[in-house]
């Protein structure tokens, strides 16, 4: 059994900002930074590399029972068998292209999954010095905490953060930066009232959800799990949900890892 709780969280924390101060280091310097493209057509550098053998090692030493699904070892072919158990999720650089671009929107994903479901997450912005923190209590691994979601800004100190009720003006939509098309997002929302649209990086959308400064993010591109996991674990700590266009429940260990196309909200139920 893993102990969801304050202990976890900030160890998950310390794993997230050592990982991000390796890409910092090479942010610093990317303009000299070699880009190579994966068989999906997606950029990975040293900055990715660098901070998953971070996080690999330090998951070992956290939980040596616990398997890793990570992205650029998945890409490898190191793909462990999960089955039934718990296992960690892990995108080390989430946001390549927003790291060689220079807009600070790059996140450090880890997430823990039991049963399906993300029982915490970290997503730490290097960059922007903001983590997020959360779990969710979902699953029996996942006893210990509840519901709760943290957000580490700067050097302050961490301060729990929730969902808000959709404003009277509307909803705050925030949509990928570089994925997804206005043919998609205005068929989705129909006559639903929004007030503003944002664009933002990586997984950081999850988490504008999950502090309020947002409401809505429907996506209809292709994620992979460890793009979601952590993002998904501090929304529903914060009170808010993720799920298939459909309705139906957003699951993890799915053959292949690739999600379905999927809504995050700041709300559970309904419509």
């Amino acid at each position: 059994m893993i102990a969801v709780d304050e202990t976890l969280l900030s160890q998950l924390r310390s794993i997230a900002e050592r990982a991000g101060a390796v890409i910092l280091e090479i942010y610093a310097q990317s303009e000299a930074v070699e880009v190579r493209e994966k068989a999906d057509s997606s950029p990975v550098t040293a900055a990715d590399e660098a901070a998953e053998a971070v996080i690999l090692e330090a998951l070992a030493a956290l939980t040596p029972e616990v398997p890793v699904v990570s992205e650029e070892a998945f890409e490898a072919g190191k793909i462990p068998v999960v089955g039934d158990l718990p296992f960690w999720l892990v995108d080390p650089l989430d946001g390549t292209k927003e790291f060689l671009s220079r807009n600070g929107e790059f996140t450090v994903n880890i997430a823990l999954i039991a049963e399906g479901q993300p029982v915490a997450g970290v997503v730490h912005a290097p960059a922007l010095s903001r983590t997020w923190l959360g779990a969710t209590g979902q699953g029996r691994e996942g006893q210990g905490l509840e519901g709760q979601a943290l957000e580490i800004d700067g050097r302050a100190a961490p301060k729990a953060i929730s969902v808000r009720p959709t404003p009277a003006e509307g909803a705050t939509v925030v949509a990928s930066r570089r994925h997804g098309s206005a043919e998609d997002l205005g068929p989705f929302l129909g006559g639903r009232a929004v007030a503003s649209e944002v664009s933002a990086g990586s997984s950081i959308k999850f988490c504008l959800v999950a502090c309020g400064e947002a409401d809505l993010y429907p996506r209809f591109g292709r994620t992979m799990e460890w793009d979601t996991a952590a993002g998904q674990a501090v929304l529903m700590a914060a009170g808010g949900e993720v799920i298939e266009l459909d309705g139906r429940p957003f699951t993890y260990g799915k053959p292949g890892f690739e999600n379905p196309h999927f809504v995050a909200r700041g709300w559970k139920g309904g419509a």
